[in-house]
């Protein structure tokens, strides 16, 4: 049995009490091919999840979005997961992500199809690296944006390379916008609904000149705000975003601006500016940055938020990648 101490930062609110506690992590819960994620949760066995298990434990979240989850058609994965927390989580959501979704077509243009790159968002198989939902309260309809066309997004910024579109016709008419998805998940309260709208965007790297994914991945972000400018309908009624935006306000790769300008929305509220929420290598890698959001609309009141992982001794014993689990405490 492996026991980690937890290390978890918090933010200066005073603590108040009947809050509701949101959360986001990019746990790695993502394997190398379809089925061996339900797998190593069905053995319980493997100390990477025992270790993602006992830092969700030690923040005991009511509503948990992860970013970085195997899709399977049946939710075998999912309620196995699930599982690990004794009945806490009663209610989960996940849907087929569009990561690993073939399109049959070369999308990156290398002259090769069927490759990750030539999926919907990124992905080795169908379902890699998914989203899921874990809810102690009942999770009413989904409504799902993850199907909309990118050159249909309203102020779409579509790729260009040598002054020419780097997307076919062909292309456009199948490339969806959301790497893995968009969604408006109504969580049923006592005192009325909560929408978590959730989303994991394309890292804005690993492209070429033609910046295919820095595109989108501030598209991604663009999406949010259409539907809150109400684009696509009513706008909900207390909301909270969370999700793993991959877009840091101040330092790393990407539209930098566009994540500023997002977070000064007065209609959101940033519970947590200046936070870094993972952090990978300077050697090979950026170095820490603000990446994964709980962004509570203005109907909330603030209580708590902060961030949380394995201690520094016992993040050497297991590899837990370089995100962080963030928190926020909402109440009305």
């Amino acid at each position: 049995m492996i026991l980690l101490g937890l290390l978890i930062e918090f933010l200066p609110f005073s603590a108040v009490a009947d809050t509701l506690r949101i959360a986001t992590y990019a746990a790695p819960l993502s394997r190398d091919g379809p089925g061996l994620l339900a797998r190593d949760l069905i053995q319980r066995d493997d100390p990477q999840i025992a270790a993602i298990v006992a830092v969700i434990d030690g923040v005991r979240p009511d509503i948990l979005l992860l970013t970085d989850f195997d899709y399977d058609l049946d939710g075998v994965a999912l309620a196995a997961f699930a599982a690990r927390f004794g009945g806490r989580y009663p209610h989960q959501y996940a849907a087929r992500p569009n990561t690993g979704l073939q399109t049959g077509l070369d999308m990156d243009r290398n002259g090769k199809i069927g490759q990750p790159r030539d999926a919907q968002g990124y992905g080795r198989f169908a379902g890699d690296g998914g989203m899921a939902v874990l809810s102690r309260f009942a999770i009413g309809k989904v409504r799902e944006l993850s199907g909309l066309l990118w050159r249909d997004l309203p102020g779409a910024v579509l790729p260009v390379l040598n002054g020419a579109p780097f997307h076919t016709d062909d292309m456009l008419a199948v490339q969806r916008l959301s790497t893995s998805g968009h969604w408006i998940v109504p969580i049923d309260l006592a005192d009325g609904v909560l929408h978590i709208l959730a989303f994991s965007a394309t890292p804005p790297v690993f492209d070429g000149p033609e910046r295919r994914n820095a595109l989108r991945n501030r598209d991604e972000l663009r999406l949010w705000e259409a539907l809150l400018d109400g684009v696509f309908g009513a706008v909900p009624d207390r909301f909270i975003i969370a999700g793993n935006a991959n877009l840091d306000p101040v330092d790393g790769a990407g539209d930098r601006a566009a994540m500023a300008a997002f977070l000064a929305r007065p209609d959101l509220q940033d519970p947590m500016p200046g936070t870094k929420t993972a952090h990978w290598p300077n050697d090979d890698g950026p170095g820490q940055l603000r990446v994964s959001y709980v962004l509570p609309s203005v109907a909330w009141r603030l209580a708590d938020a902060g961030v949380a992982g394995p201690a520094a001794a016992d993040a050497l014993a297991v590899d837990l990648g370089p995100h962080r689990l963030v928190w926020v405490d909402v109440m009305q």
